[in-house]
């Protein structure tokens, strides 16, 4: 399920980026050594502004035009606690949320960061790796993602 490989896999249509500046149309990564400037797919919703921030983990698809794309992200947030099979978090848009655990996730103490997704079938809220110093250190489920854009043919829609 997690992409526990640095880098991406190498099947994958997807790479990661760290979010550095945000604008509504257009946002700035960091991705492999590099600051790029990325469009979003067309499906990702607005405002923007309001839902991508600095630190944010991004998936980058490329359009069949060769464009990139962000389809996707992951909040930095901050683990509060554990609780059962879940792990209580704090991100700074939606508060505390409880997530599930994703199997790649290894329990962290309080006051650590990790990424944290809303919107792929299972759960709620789901929580992934710890956050990375760089976007190819940052173990998080690219798998599930890919999938979801297949499964909803959304890859056509980029």
């Amino acid at each position: 399920m997690s992409d526990s490989t640095s880098g991406t896999n190498p099947a994958s249509r997807l790479r990661r980026g760290i979010v550095v500046r945000v604008r509504e149309e257009t946002c700035e990564i960091a991705t492999g050594g590099d600051l790029v400037v990325v469009r979003y797919a067309a499906q990702f919703p607005s405002p923007r502004t309001e839902r991508v921030s600095p630190g944010h983990l991004v998936a980058v698809a490329a359009t069949p035009g060769g464009a990139d794309v962000v389809v996707w992200r992951w909040y930095d947030a901050v683990v509060l606690g554990q609780r059962d099979s879940h792990v209580q978090l704090w991100e700074p848009a939606h508060g505390e949320v409880l997530a599930e655990r994703r199997p790649a996730y290894v329990a962290s103490p309080p006051g650590t960061r990790a990424y944290v997704s809303a919107g792929l079938p299972g759960a709620e809220w789901w929580v992934a790796g710890p956050a990375a110093a760089t976007a190819d250190d940052a173990d998080v489920e690219l798998e599930e993602v890919e999938r979801l854009y297949t499964e909803h043919n959304l890859w056509d829609d980029l």
